[in-house]
């Protein structure tokens, strides 16, 4: 069953909303949301996802490009429940990805909330900035647009 509280989504609507399944699915939750501005996902990192057997044995750490794909799927969640019903399973494709900082690594144990918001949107194509943060620390941070498709 799935949970829809004001301004939340849970992982049953995540899936309703955009394609991604394991082990790609990188939003647990969505915990804050402000249609057509900004959203805040939740990921909860744990020790068995597939990517920490080989980056790294013994310092297990999420590769970048994965947060900078967690900020994609939390904006493409916004663009979804902004455009409604009609929008929902479509897939989202990134066009650019700018300025990306990573400042301090994210490891198992580690809840990262995902902060994105719309710098503009034309159409099918829309643009954001976005926040991972880690305890309150930003770890990654990235300008990006993506273009959705049917």
């Amino acid at each position: 069953m799935s949970e829809e509280k004001e301004n939340q989504l849970d992982i049953t609507r995540i899936m309703d909303m955009i394609p991604h399944r394991y082990p790609i699915l990188l939003v647990d939750r969505i915990i804050e949301f402000e249609e057509g501005e900004r959203a805040v996902g939740l990921k909860n990192v744990t020790f068995n996802e597939p990517h920490f057997m080989g980056h790294f044995p013994g310092a297990p750490v999420m590769p970048g490009v994965l947060i900078v794909e967690a900020m994609a799927q939390t904006a493409g969640i916004l663009v979804v429940k902004t455009m409604g019903e009609e929008a929902e399973g479509k897939l989202v494709y990134f066009m650019t990805i700018d300025d990306a900082r990573f400042r301090q690594p994210v490891t198992p144990g580690d809840s990262l909330y995902i902060e994105v918001t719309k710098v503009r949107s034309r159409g099918m194509v829309w643009k954001f900035t976005g926040e991972a943060k880690v305890d309150g620390k930003v770890v990654a941070e990235a300008t990006f647009s993506a273009m959705i498709r049917g």
